[in-house]
């Protein structure tokens, strides 16, 4: 798929084309929203808002190629608009630890017992390590892009993800976990090229 031309052609007026680009990420789409939303229909809804402002706002895009980190931080955007008209977005250090039951309940995860380890094990974080290391290690998405989804410096990223993956090791016992879980892996080693880093 080519995105620069599918972008330029939705900048011009194209409906197939914009189409096109988000039904081939539709499910990273999906994930990340249900993310911040916790249910599948407040997760559509925010993905039918970013299709709204995308049409609207497509030629503002200056880099085609940025077409998906720009999207999803529309999304991003989106969600967290969503939760504080309803009253559930949190300042961090007054939210809630989700029940065992509220991740299993209504969790497109449920069935994979690789990803029911990692959410037991993110919900003892606070709210902004936690969301780093989500959107770093779940979503797969650049330092950059989460610096711009959460209006927080790329540095700053980075040290929420460092001192929650200390907190996560701790919690797993070190090392152990290395090799069976991938999350892990990946931002210990990140952690080995970041000398200084201390444990919290």
């Amino acid at each position: 798929m080519n995105i620069s031309r599918l972008v330029k052609q939705a900048q011009k007026g194209n409906k197939e084309a914009l189409l096109q680009l988000i039904l081939a990420d539709q499910d990273a789409y999906y994930r990340l929203a249900y993310r911040y939303m916790r249910n599948e229909h407040d997760a559509m809804d925010a993905m039918e808002d970013m299709i709204v402002t995308l049409y609207e706002k497509l030629d503002q895009l200056q880099k085609a190629e940025a077409f998906y980190s720009w999207s999803k931080t529309i999304l991003v955007n989106r969600c967290k608009t969503l939760l504080r008209k309803q009253e559930r977005f949190l300042p961090l250090g007054d939210e809630e630890e989700p029940s065992l039951a509220a991740i299993t309940d209504d969790n497109p995860y449920r069935h994979m017992e690789s990803e029911m380890d990692m959410e037991v094990l993110l919900s003892h974080l606070n709210e902004r390590q936690r969301e780093a290391i989500e959107l770093r290690y779940l979503h797969d998405l650049p330092y950059q892009s989460i610096a711009d989804m959460t209006g927080a410096p790329v540095g700053t990223i980075k040290s929420r993800i460092s001192q929650g993956i200390q907190k996560l090791k701790t919690m797993i016992g070190g090392d152990r976990y290395d090799n069976d879980r991938a999350e892990i892996t990946g931002a210990q080693t990140e952690l080995n090229y970041r000398p200084g880093t201390s444990r919290t």
